[in-house]
């Protein structure tokens, strides 16, 4: 899985993270509204990417650590950030990092190119302290197992670095095993132009034509924001 990631991501930094720096500002506000933040956090975003998330965070909160498994996707994040973001490649399936370290732990738009998404959770909690807040946002998978197999065909075709595309109650069940409780919890319609979504994955040519042929009829992307507490203080 991960050299899918790696090649898959490598090859779109750029377009990434231009891409990424549209949502910013939306994605800082969406935070501001969804998190009780003091501005004292300690904050670690897990498969950060381009550094939408902790560069989103960055004025929220005290500091923000940004961990990813793709060179050229760290290297456009470090280019965008702040004093108080530091960026970090890592493997989310076993964190660099101390046993409730931060305050708050997210990862957004990740679980889906993950083989194992129960191990990286699991390792988020590890490290996140007890009363601390979890953040995951990732695309949906509808509840129709039908519709989510066509649409897990067309991801893959898209963008081979997927993995499986979960629905709600996948990921519910994920939080719950790990102890975690839901504290709020949302679904965002992303409107999508199919060309440019196809392009962003930098896929072309016959792959290109494959996923043309899969796309659903709606190109809307359909996304959970949860926002979880780890049991404690």
């Amino acid at each position: 899985m991960s050299d899918a990631v790696q090649k898959r991501f490598a090859k779109t930094a750029a377009a990434i993270a231009e891409h990424q720096d549209t949502r910013v500002s939306a994605t800082r506000e969406r935070l501001a509204g969804l998190l009780a933040l003091s501005g004292e956090e300690r904050a670690l975003d897990v498969g950060t990417g381009a550094g939408e998330l902790a560069l989103a965070l960055a004025p929220l909160v005290a500091s923000v650590v940004g961990l990813d498994i793709v060179p050229e996707m760290l290297e456009q994040a470090r280019s965008r950030a702040p004093a108080n973001v530091e960026f970090l490649e890592g493997d989310a399936t076993a964190l660099p990092f101390a046993p409730d370290m931060f305050d708050l732990v997210c990862s957004a738009r990740t679980f889906h190119h993950l083989a194992r998404p129960e191990l990286v959770l699991a390792e988020m909690n590890r490290v996140l302290r007890p009363g601390g807040t979890m953040l995951v946002v990732d695309q949906l998978a509808p509840v129709d197992p039908l519709a989510a197999i066509e649409l897990n065909r067309f991801e893959r075709a898209r963008d081979p670095s997927t993995s499986r595309i979960l629905a709600d109650v996948d990921l519910r069940g994920l939080f719950d095993s790990n102890g975690l409780v839901l504290r709020r919890a949302e679904e965002i319609a992303d409107e999508r132009n199919l060309d440019a979504y196809l392009e962003l994955a930098g896929c072309s040519g016959e792959e290109r034509d494959r996923a043309v042929a899969l796309a659903p009829a709606d190109p809307t992307g359909r996304y959970g924001w949860y926002v979880l507490r780890k049991p404690g203080l």
